[in-house]
């Protein structure tokens, strides 16, 4: 199958080539000498390798900043479980499980955030993303949720918390 490339600006003109038999994706430039060759396999490999702040960040409304917070999470048929984050954002968490959910299934997550323990925050969100083993000894496994209903307030302590610990870390 063959794909014009019309939006990335400098690759326009292009053409990209997925062989489904081989199990290859081609680039080829506009007078169809191929330029470049990349099996599924490596290209699977590098995409699994990239942290999932750098692989989801192009689709990301608000930063992220790493920290653990405790959450309860409820499903919709009554599961519920406690857990932790391993980083917060305006828009979602990750939330680490060694039995990540399926993507695309909604949850209810309270937390409370740790300037204030008092204040309950309850929010609705759905499974974005998961990663169901460890990598590279240093993440997790888990899921990042996306919020689908927050509170004003709620979002807006959330991205405050985050420009905080951000502003804080860049200064370390």
């Amino acid at each position: 199958m063959k794909f014009p490339v019309t939006a990335t600006r400098e690759y326009h003109g292009k053409t990209l080539d997925i062989d489904c038999e081989q199990e290859t994706l081609a680039l080829f430039d506009d007078k169809g000498q191929r330029l470049a060759i990349i099996s599924w396999e490596t290209l699977f490999e590098h995409m699994l390798s990239i942290d999932e702040d750098s692989r989801f960040a192009h689709s990301r409304v608000h930063p992220r900043a790493p920290l653990a917070i405790k959450v309860r999470c409820s499903t919709p048929d009554g599961k519920q479980f406690d857990s932790l984050t391993g980083g917060i954002g305006g828009g979602g968490l990750f939330i680490e499980s060694s039995a990540p959910l399926a993507p695309g299934t909604e949850l209810k997550v309270e937390f409370s955030l740790p300037d204030r323990p008092n204040q309950k925050f309850e929010t609705r969100a759905k499974v974005a993303w998961t990663r169901s083993k460890p990598e590279r000894y240093l993440l997790f496994p888990g899921m990042g949720v996306q919020f689908t209903e927050i509170a004003p307030e709620a979002q807006a302590r959330l991205i405050e918390l985050v420009e905080a610990l951000n502003r804080t870390r860049a200064t370390a």
